[in-house]
């Protein structure tokens, strides 16, 4: 809790009030507590602090004549405000707080608030004294506060003071004051209603003089609702961990040659709810720091103040050809058996589409199946699935899989993403075209997609087709022990975030083809050749995944991989994005990390950790 000052209006004249407004900030001065100072002439200088359009405007609503020097403008204040002190700078600093009583108002009923945050011997010293500050009040407020530095910020979000735009907007209400807190990003901004509770109403009795003779409380405060998490606190520590190091150790060319990383993000989700675990962006930064930081975090060319997360799209590369693969299964353009020769280069169309393979190496991969092209990540199989089945067949099960869409995750600003597709490139003002197809089936092209909206396609292949959606509310808990329902949270959320679900004409996934498709994943971390083994090789869990190297601009390469276990009875997914991380094996890693971390294999064996189950955590 802090302690803060508000001012009423008093009966007092005008000389009273001055002389109440000076012993005040002698008080705060001595303190060293900051009090309102807007107005727009530096002291010193005797010069305006604002000049142009600004001043023309701040000159016409004061009705100040255009033609004033900031030293008529003082003194006419000075005239107008009857200040009597002969000092100048004892002067302007009666008038500073003059202006602003003027500007935001105040009467009888209605406080303003004239500092915060004031330690008890300046509390101690205004009750000592209190006839020397008629129409004062102390006030105790709770303050939000962060235990964990940045440990989730992006989740959480933070709070500010209501802007006056905010104010317009919510003053109808009758639920916000001028001076208070409200919540700008995540849970903090989503959940404002829930979370701030209401104000109590307290009547105060004053003599003629301006001091309190008696208080009463006419109405009481209630608090706000607990907004409990599905993320696991000890996890997400993790998560953060393992993604910051995996982008340093990128970053110093841990893995050969060094990159310029510039940053990443990871997610983890229960593939049967669609409940996030854990989701970390790298840079982030301390939501009780923000205002403090604000000009450091918002001057960072990485961009903390953005998750990267959910906010940004990024194209997947080769996670995501497995939903290529499902949609030329459906399509029955190719089966399980049917075998494709990569011979390096795809020379259809007269274009020259290479196998990364043949790029690396000089030759293709040869005859593959679906299994097989998943394990090796090969181009070519689908560059020719892609073709046979064209760019229609490829949108309607991506759309399955919610990508393109948003994922229903209960945070504001997430990115819809793009799905490569003849209408998208309709409204960029160009004509769809077969070498779109070949890109859009690798995942390139106009593909792009967040790493949460890949998480859950991870997900639902995982769960075997079972749609789901994201979500980080475990539950909304009211004072009085009541839960508020989950239609009710859905609808709220629905409604301020605007999220419509992705429209699909696909009913289901053939099971053969989600279990091709999960086999040629299982190739990837377990068959000498998988494009992960040599990470998971010795691991005691069985994991499904995929690497992905897509290209970015600038000639920046992003790393990705997506992974889930265990692959008998999958539990979790875990999907890894660096910014210009080189190589999708790189981030391998930081998943293997985390899944270790989730199935407590460094105090348990892993039949019991397999057991254990998620904590949540609460925001108050």
């Amino acid at each position: 809790m802090v302690f803060e000052l508000e001012l009423y209006k008093t009966k007092s004249d005008t000389q009273t009030l001055n002389n109440a407004l000076f012993n005040i900030i002698t008080v705060l001065e001595k303190y060293q507590v900051p009090y309102p100072d807007n107005f727009p002439i530096d002291i010193n200088t005797m010069q305006y602090t604002i000049e142009g359009e600004e001043l023309q405007k701040w000159l016409s609503d004061n009705k100040v004549p255009q033609d004033y020097t900031a030293d008529q403008t003082f003194y006419a204040f000075k005239e107008k405000y009857e200040i009597k002190q002969e000092n100048l700078n004892d002067a302007r600093k009666i008038m500073a707080l003059r202006y602003e009583i003027v500007r935001k108002g105040y009467s009888s009923t209605k406080s303003i608030q004239i500092a915060s945050s004031i330690p008890r011997e300046a509390v101690a010293e205004f009750n000592e004294s209190s006839e020397k500050f008629p129409g004062i009040n102390i006030i105790v407020k709770p303050v939000r506060t962060y235990t964990s530095g940045s440990l989730a910020s992006h989740i959480l979000g933070y709070t500010s003071k209501i802007t006056s735009e905010e104010y317009e907007q919510k003053k109808a209400s009758n639920e916000y004051l001028i001076d208070d807190i409200t919540g700008k990003a995540g849970i903090e901004k989503v959940f404002e209603e829930y979370l701030r509770g209401k104000h109590g109403k307290k009547q105060i009795d004053m003599a003629v003089d301006g001091t309190s003779t008696a208080e009463y409380v006419t109405e009481e405060a209630v608090a706000g609702s607990n907004i409990v998490l599905t993320i696991d606190s000890n996890l997400q520590a993790i998560t953060e961990r393992a993604l910051a190091n995996n982008i340093e150790k990128i970053r110093a060319g841990g893995f050969g040659k060094s990159y310029n990383t510039k940053g990443g993000a990871c997610v983890v989700m229960n593939v049967n709810t669609g409940e996030v675990l854990a989701m970390a962006s790298y840079p982030d930064y301390e939501p009780a720091k923000f205002n403090e930081n604000f000009q450091e975090y918002n001057n960072n060319p990485n961009n903390p103040l953005m998750s990267k997360a959910f906010r940004l799209s990024y194209s997947p590369g080769s996670i995501f050809k497995m939903v290529s693969a499902i949609a030329g299964l459906e399509s029955e353009v190719i089966n399980t058996n049917t075998r494709i020769n990569d011979t390096g280069v795809y020379n259809k169309y007269k274009i020259q589409m290479k196998c990364w393979y043949f790029s690396d190496y000089g030759v293709g991969h040869g005859p593959l199946n679906v299994v097989g092209a998943i394990e090796k990540s090969c181009n070519y199989f689908f560059y020719e699935t892609g073709d046979r089945m064209g760019i229609d067949n490829l949108v309607r099960f991506a759309k399955y899989f919610g990508l393109g869409g948003k994922t229903g995750i209960e945070l504001d600003g997430e990115a819809s993403g793009v799905l490569a597709s003849k209408e998208t490139a309709k409204e960029r003002g160009t004509n769809w075209n077969p070498g779109d197809t070949l890109n859009a089936v690798i995942g390139q092209g106009y593909n792009e997609f967040s790493p949460l909206q890949m998480v859950k396609y991870i997900s639902m292949l995982a769960n075997k087709g079972k749609k789901i959606d994201a979500t980080i509310i475990k539950s909304i808990q009211n004072q009085n022990g009541t839960e508020v329902p989950r239609e009710e949270i859905e609808n709220f959320v629905n409604n301020k975030l605007g999220i419509k679900e992705v429209e699909t004409d696909v009913q289901g996934i053939n099971p053969d083809y989600i279990n091709a498709v999960l086999e040629g994943m299982r190739s990837v971390t377990s068959d000498t050749g998988g494009t992960a083994s040599n990470v998971f090789k010795d691991f005691p869990i069985t994991v499904g995944g995929k690497t992905g190297s897509a290209e970015a601009p600038g000639n920046e390469v992003n790393a990705w991989f997506a992974g889930f276990a265990p692959f008998e009875n999958p539990e979790i997914a875990v999907v890894v994005m660096v910014e210009n991380g080189g190589h999708g094996n790189y981030t391998a890693e930081a998943v293997r990390e985390i899944i270790a971390e989730y199935f407590g294999m460094n105090t348990q064996t892993v039949e019991e950790s397999i057991q254990a189950k998620p904590l949540t955590q609460s925001i108050m």
